[in-house]
């Protein structure tokens, strides 16, 4: 059971102004200039309005750790805090304390560490920090894991705190990602001309390539019989997931899709549901010309037989590609959506890949019930994860 959520996004703090921000059809998206480091020119999406955090921590937590904690804050606002002493930790990022590293450490590294909070910036560089940090801020005692498999890594993190939480191994867990922008993943797609100067097309025939963008998104995830046992409200039910890898190419997808494909299927399986029963899709959906070619495919494969086309957007139209944090805050939207019964729109897309299995969803919001949706993430080495949401835990 989804109990708790929270958000970092770049249209605040909270579900509430994502959702409010998102169905107003806002994208965030602007032309950056050398606003992350000198030289770069294109389309970011930005967390303009984070809290400042407690002075003793500001050298010893890494921007990517300061987003995690401000979103764990929101998903566990409305709990008594001795409630997640003993809790389960599951964070997600492929930055790490990266963004706590300028230039001027080439000149002289030595000098650099020396300088006031230098040494303590360092111990904030590997990814398990992350879920080290929201274990120290908020005093919780429990198991503490840190997962870093490239752009499916938000989407893993929650499948693996469910598998967590299946073993025991804590009865409450809470699971996300959090990543920010930062210089070396910026001009690690510029190098690979991954990225389109201007906003995203994702799912568009005439597609250029993906924008990044920066947030978090935490999960708080529990048994049903323990949120019934303390009278939680249920956000929504994790209904199946699954991860699996591509094995296939160290950065690009297999041309058919098919490890996203089988992952569809055993979601689904494990939800113990059909491709019938999937209301919407909430895809990867990069923009990137071979990401949304496979994904296309693969939608096609797992859905075949299906009586309907299946409803798909991709919501990275909105804010970007926040890598580590993407699948959770895409999380975040898919149960938006079974909550409320909107489905969003893939921004800007007006001459969709030709599909004819796939709804493009297009213009404006659509308005129906929703029971089952899903979200669907993948990353480079081939990592897939797909989550199925459910409204009721029936």
């Amino acid at each position: 059971m989804v109990t708790g959520v929270g958000v970092v996004s770049p249209y605040g703090i909270g579900l509430d102004r994502l959702q409010a921000g998102m169905l107003a059809g806002k994208c965030c998206l602007e032309r950056t200039k050398d606003d992350i480091y000198p030289g770069f020119e294109g389309s970011t999406a930005q967390v303009r309005e984070l809290p400042p955090l407690p002075k003793h921590l500001t050298s010893r937590y890494s921007r990517t750790d300061h987003l995690a904690v401000v979103a764990a804050q929101d998903a566990i606002a409305k709990f008594d805090s001795s409630t997640f002493r003993e809790s389960g930790i599951v964070m997600a990022s492929t930055v790490g304390g990266l963004t706590e590293i300028d230039a001027g450490i080439a000149k002289d590294p030595a000098a650099w560490y020396r300088c006031p909070g230098g040494l303590l910036r360092a111990s904030s560089y590997p990814f398990a920090h992350v879920a080290d940090a929201v274990g120290e801020y908020f005093g919780i005692d429990g198991p503490r894991c840190a997962i870093s498999v490239a752009c499916a890594s938000g989407a893993m993190a929650i499948a693996l705190a469910a598998n967590m939480l299946l073993e025991d191994a804590a009865s409450i867990i809470l699971a996300g990602g959090s990543d920010p922008l930062c210089p070396f993943t910026l001009s690690g797609f510029s190098s690979l001309q991954a990225l389109d100067p201007n906003p995203c097309t994702p799912f568009d025939q005439n597609r250029k390539g993906l924008n990044l963008g920066e947030g978090a998104a935490v999960f708080v995830l529990e048994t049903l019989a323990g949120a019934l046992a303390r009278n939680a409200e249920i956000f929504a039910v994790l209904r199946g997931w699954a991860m699996n890898n591509d094995a296939f190419h160290p950065t690009a997808p297999h041309k058919e899709g098919s490890g996203l494909a089988d992952c569809i299927n055993l979601s689904m399986e494990m939800a113990k549901v059909s491709g019938n029963d999937i209301g919407y899709v909430n895809a990867h959906g990069t923009g990137t010309p071979l990401n949304d070619s496979a994904e296309t495919n693969a939608y096609e494969a797992a859905f075949r037989g299906r009586k309907r086309p299946i409803p798909v957007s991709s919501t990275k139209s909105y804010f970007g590609h926040c890598l580590g944090a993407a699948g959770a805050l895409e999380a975040a939207i898919t149960i938006m959506a079974v909550r409320s019964g909107a489905l969003l729109p893939t921004l800007r897309l007006t001459n969709p890949i030709g599909s004819p299995g796939i709804d493009w969803l297009r213009g404006e919001v659509r308005r129906q019930p929703l029971p089952l949706a899903m979200s669907a993430s993948s990353g480079f080495g081939g990592s897939n994860t797909v989550l199925v949401f459910g409204s009721s835990p029936s």
